[in-house]
């Protein structure tokens, strides 16, 4: 069974917990970072322990959510080798796979209902990268992360 890291600040975590019985039910793992009650946490602590596991290859993909996404966003995307997408909508979480091979989605907890999000995690979780053009792409952000890591730039 596949593992999915998951995780969400005191904004989200209530979403978070439908998608891991949610994820159950579509056949995944979820391995939850946290938080683990509705109390005010610092989005970043929890951010960073999933771009962590993804970033090192620990896990393939993984999904936070915060109180509108943006947050979760900025933090996941310092890392290399991760791809979040802020998919509030089902068409954005399918092109976020097929173009852009995302690996972490991002959720607003306090923008999206739970119906909706349940949608998006399943065409997220179900849609394949395309490859061909697009790849060239992504190697184009992989030659820039690795330019900032050599601090070249």
């Amino acid at each position: 069974m596949e593992k999915v890291a998951i995780a969400a600040d005191h904004g989200g975590f209530e979403l978070k917990e439908d998608i891991k019985l949610f994820l159950k039910e579509i056949g995944y793992e979820p391995v939850d970072f946290g938080t683990h009650n509705n109390n005010s946490v610092d989005y970043p602590d929890f951010g960073i322990k999933v771009a962590e596991a993804v970033s090192r290859g620990d896990i393939q993909k993984g999904i936070l959510i915060c109180g509108t996404g943006v947050g979760m966003s900025i933090v996941v995307n310092k890392f290399p080798d991760v791809r979040g997408a802020l998919c509030n909508d089902i068409y954005t979480a399918r092109m976020g796979r097929k173009h852009n091979d995302s690996n972490i989605l991002i959720l607003g907890g306090r923008v999206v209902g739970r119906g909706i999000a349940m949608e998006i995690v399943n065409t997220w979780m179900s849609t394949q990268f395309d490859g061909g053009r697009h790849q060239k792409r992504l190697d184009k952000i992989k030659e820039l992360e690795d330019k900032i890591r050599k601090g070249w730039i």
